[in-house]
Formats: structure tokens, C-alpha cells, sequence
């Protein structure tokens, strides 16, 4: 067994264990009173939100991480920050850290994007022939 799912029943046996006190203790003190039924019924119902809750976490701790920019060479964007060497840019809603790949561009000029430096993008200004090609 894994580490992640000992701590889960452990700590679903300690949520179980406190619902009973709830019930048993504490709602009496209140003038509420469940029946033994209902008591269960809470109880099976917890546990099956707990292994439902369970389930969907251990799935998406698996999924692979979704970090391509492969797609992002091509795309068009607006400088947020000048780019003398290292600024933001803004590429489908999203910001971006950016180098310009050699000149100076200032703040709302468009950029394309032409290549990638792990995670942060190289751009050059957008040009008129980079426009045509897309006409």
C-alpha cells in the first residue's frame, strides 16, 4: 500500500470516529436524536464520498502535466513590457516571460513568437511579411 492511501483510511477512520461522536454525543446534548439507521446510513454515505473523493484525486495526480510549446511557436501576441533583453508578453490571454530575439520592443507593438528557451519564449517583432502569410 501506498503511503497516500494509508493516510486516506486513516483519515477517514478519524472522520468516521468523529461523525459517531457527533451523533451519539454531541447532537443529544442539542435535543437532536438519529437513529442507529440514520447513524449508519451517515456513516456509509461518508465513506463512499470519501473513496469517490479519493478515486478522482489519485487520477489526477497521475494525469501528465500539460506543458508543450510547440504550439506556441507561430502565435502572435502583444508586449506587455518593453523586451530590451527579458520582458512579458501576452499570447491568447495568457502572459508570458519573453526575450526578443535581437531588437528593442516596446510595450503594445505585436510579436510572433519564433522559438523557446524552456519555459520562457523568444519573439521578434511582428513584421509585413509575416502578415501576408497569413492573407
Amino acid at each position: 500500500m501506498t503511503t497516500r492511501l494509508v493516510l486516506a483510511i486513516f483519515s477517514t477512520l478519524l472522520e468516521e470516529a468523529a461523525l459517531v461522536a457527533i451523533v451519539l454525543w454531541g447532537l443529544p446534548q442539542l435535543g437532536i436524536h438519529i437513529p442507529l439507521a440514520g447513524l449508519i446510513a451517515l456513516m456509509v454515505a461518508w465513506g463512499v464520498f470519501s473513496v469517490f473523493i479519493y478515486r478522482m484525486g489519485s487520477r489526477a495526480l497521475r494525469r501528465k502535466p500539460v506543458v508543450d510549446l510547440l504550439p506556441m511557436i507561430g502565435s502572435r501576441g502583444k508586449v506587455i513590457s518593453p523586451l530590451a533583453l527579458d520582458g512579458q508578453v501576452r499570447i491568447k490571454g495568457e502572459l508570458w516571460q519573453a526575450t526578443s530575439a535581437g531588437e528593442r520592443v516596446d510595450t503594445g507593438e505585436e510579436v510572433i513568437v519564433v522559438d523557446q528557451d524552456g519555459l520562457k519564449l523568444i519573439v521578434r517583432k511582428l513584421s509585413n511579411s509575416d502578415l501576408e502569410g497569413t492573407e
